[in-house]
């Protein structure tokens, strides 16, 4: 309870700098050079307004200086990575604890599910906010996800390898069928990320909940007439984002439980 609630904290620090990410990256602007400051009036804030989340709460979610109201995007953003920082704390746990692993192996875990949480969330929230998937936090995660496919499950790579050419080469289809329309190109290269994370079967998983949600929100949008939020198309990149994390924490309990129905 110690560790999770630590690296709850440490989560919400880590989402103050993913915000960092998701607004910069696809405006292709330095996250390293640059102070942040309010979008309105440009004052630099202060450090003192920095802190995740309890200064947003004590700012009252308005701009100290000009009193503009601060996006719901910043805490919702720290809150989520804390949440889920502490969720692959509990996760990596019970996998180790199934497999007996040493420490070590425990510790490149942990640094492996949330670099890919990150990752996870800055896409999210680029594709919602700007509708671009940054190639900065895509090829990256691909890297490391290989990297990690090779040490951790090198007698399985092939099924992490096919499932990423497999879904990428079916994004790839949609993507050439709808001209760009109906599927972008970043949309694409995150399918292949997808496949080298999950593997299969996790991969089924992964797409029928991204697919499902996004036929789910499109239907509620269209509805409500507000599918003009986001221009000329919805962006899909934050159901991928959705369907991964659900196949990453649950597809193995899904599968067995539409395996047992099957079976019935």
């Amino acid at each position: 309870m110690l560790e999770t609630t630590i690296i709850f904290l440490i989560g919400l620090f880590v989402g103050s700098f993913l915000n960092v990410l998701a607004d910069r990256l696809p405006r292709e602007e330095s996250v390293i050079k640059g102070r942040s400051h309010c979008e309105k009036c440009k004052r630099i804030i202060k450090w003192n307004d920095l802190i995740p989340l309890l200064s947003f709460l004590m700012l009252k979610g308005k701009c100290r200086y000009c009193y503009t109201r601060i996006s719901f995007y910043y805490p919702i953003v720290e809150v989520v990575t804390g949440a889920l920082f502490a969720l692959v704390v509990i996760f990596v746990s019970q996998e180790s604890i199934m497999h007996e692993a040493l420490s070590i192996r425990y510790v490149w875990e942990l640094f492996y599910y949330l670099f890919i949480v990150s990752s996870l969330i800055v896409i999210f929230f680029a594709d919602l906010k700007h509708g671009i998937i940054p190639d900065k936090i895509i090829f990256p995660a691909v890297i490391t996800s290989f990297l990690y496919q090779i040490f951790n499950a090198q007698y399985s790579i092939p099924s992490y390898l096919f499932s990423a050419i497999g879904a990428c080469l079916f994004f790839l289809f949609l993507y050439l069928v709808t001209k760009g329309r109906g599927m972008g190109f970043g949309d694409v290269k995150f399918a292949f990320l997808m496949g080298l994370i999950l593997g299969f079967p996790n991969i089924v998983v992964g797409l029928y909940v991204a697919f499902l949600t996004g036929a789910v929100a499109g239907c509620i949008l269209i509805i409500w007439k507000k599918k003009k939020i986001f221009g000329t198309s919805i962006p899909f990149g934050p159901f991928l984002a959705l369907g991964t994390l659900v196949a990453i924490f649950y597809g193995k309990i899904l599968m067995q439980s539409v395996f047992y129905l099957v079976s019935l």
